[in-house]
């Protein structure tokens, strides 16, 4: 376990109380951020974090409307500015390879030119961390093991060894959260599946793409390369429809990489350089796309933000932005209220536009994922009228 250690609490005074103690779980995106705002607000906030460091690298995510907002006020929109990825062309291309249109990205995605951000994960994650990491703790290559909950706080054991009691716990650990498990019950309660799954990684950028993505779909199947500028490498982006979520294929990567490779055994364009990239890959991951829904995000001292209490679905391209609005939101919640009354004021006001990005998620799934002919056919239809071809 890897600690590091935060700046001295000032000791308070005979008049004072000592500060309200909150343990984080997850520093990916809304742990960071929910730390940085708890401790504006006067907690003392320690993150425990599975990985041995912060993630660096990733596939890009978007920052978007409110979002901005929230990272303007932690002071980090200019560096944010400075790592924004700028795609400019998305192309599509048929079963043969050839080109059906080429757009700007936000012709398909809505995003707002000079105002939304496309950035790296790593450089998101960077960014919070280095704004938190000098006023809260972080325990690195260590996670929840138990959670029990007193009438004083939250008694917690770490599988690295050792126990302490919080006053709060925070579920910041992503779709499969543990903390989520521990206190609400296994995830299938909570998991909606929509009917696809994919695989991303990094492979050589053979076509000398830059600042761009090229998409290949057949019915029900899509490849796809994304150039997030002028390096040497792409994002490669397998996703295939498949009835029932392979169960057998999680957490076994020799299962993901045949289970990909059969599905698109026969399919033309680049897809076989790409299968053969993905034989060597080192960065896979696999998952199926999914939704977390929840009756409620909180019981008693404990609470959920980000994917562990709602993730959306990359279908959105809102999951990052909910995270970081829902940190900001919980935090705000929690700075002159009770736990109870906080965690009521935060679902209040989250929770409208949660269920609303969740309900669109079938537009973005049928424009980049059409599941059959048709559904291709009519959505390239719609591409060629965009484009006026």
């Amino acid at each position: 376990m890897t600690r590091t250690t935060p700046r001295p609490t000032p000791r308070p005074t005979p008049r004072s109380k000592p500060a309200p103690t909150a343990l984080v779980s997850g520093a990916s995106i809304a742990g960071p951020t929910l730390a940085h705002w708890l401790n504006r607000h006067g907690y003392a906030v320690t993150v425990v974090e599975k990985a041995r460091t912060i993630r660096s690298g990733g596939y890009p995510i978007d920052v978007r409307g409110p979002a901005l907002d929230v990272v303007e006020r932690m002071g980090l929109l200019p560096r944010l500015r400075d790592a924004h990825i700028d795609l400019r062309r998305l192309t599509f291309l048929d079963a043969d390879g050839d080109e059906i249109t080429s757009l700007h990205p936000h012709a398909v995605t809505g995003g707002a030119t000079g105002r939304d951000l496309e950035v790296r994960r790593g450089d998101l994650t960077d960014a919070l961390y280095t704004a938190v990491r000098d006023d809260v703790e972080f325990l690195f290559d260590d996670s929840v093991a138990t959670l029990d909950q007193t009438g004083h706080g939250v008694d917690v054991t770490f599988r690295g060894g050792g126990s302490r009691t919080f006053d709060l716990v925070f579920g910041a650990d992503g779709m499969h959260s543990r903390t989520r498990e521990l206190v609400f019950g296994p995830e299938e309660r909570f998991h909606r599946y929509l009917g696809h799954c994919f695989a991303v990684f990094t492979m050589p950028n053979s076509l000398g793409l830059s600042h761009e993505t090229v998409m290949w779909n057949t019915p029900g199947r899509t490849a796809a390369l994304y150039a997030v500028g002028d390096d040497d490498e792409v994002h490669a982006f397998l996703n295939f429809a498949r009835p029932e979520p392979p169960h057998d294929a999680f957490g076994d990567a020799h299962a993901q990489r045949r289970l990909v490779a059969e599905v698109f055994a026969d399919a033309g364009w680049k897809v076989p350089d790409i299968l053969a990239a993905l034989d060597d890959a080192d960065d896979l991951f696999f998952d199926a796309v999914s939704q977390i829904r929840m009756p409620r995000w909180s019981s008693g001292r404990v609470a959920l933000v980000g994917d562990a209490a709602h993730a959306p679905s990359f279908l959105t391209g809102q999951g990052t932005s909910l995270a970081l609005i829902g940190a900001y939101r919980l935090a705000g919640a929690l700075a002159d209220a009770d736990h109870t009354a906080g965690f009521a004021a935060y679902e209040r006001g989250a929770r409208d536009l949660v269920t609303r990005t969740q309900d669109r998620v079938g537009a973005g799934g049928g424009t980049l994922f059409p599941a059959t002919a048709d559904a291709l056919e009519q959505r390239n239809e719609r591409l060629r009228a965009l484009s006026g071809r």
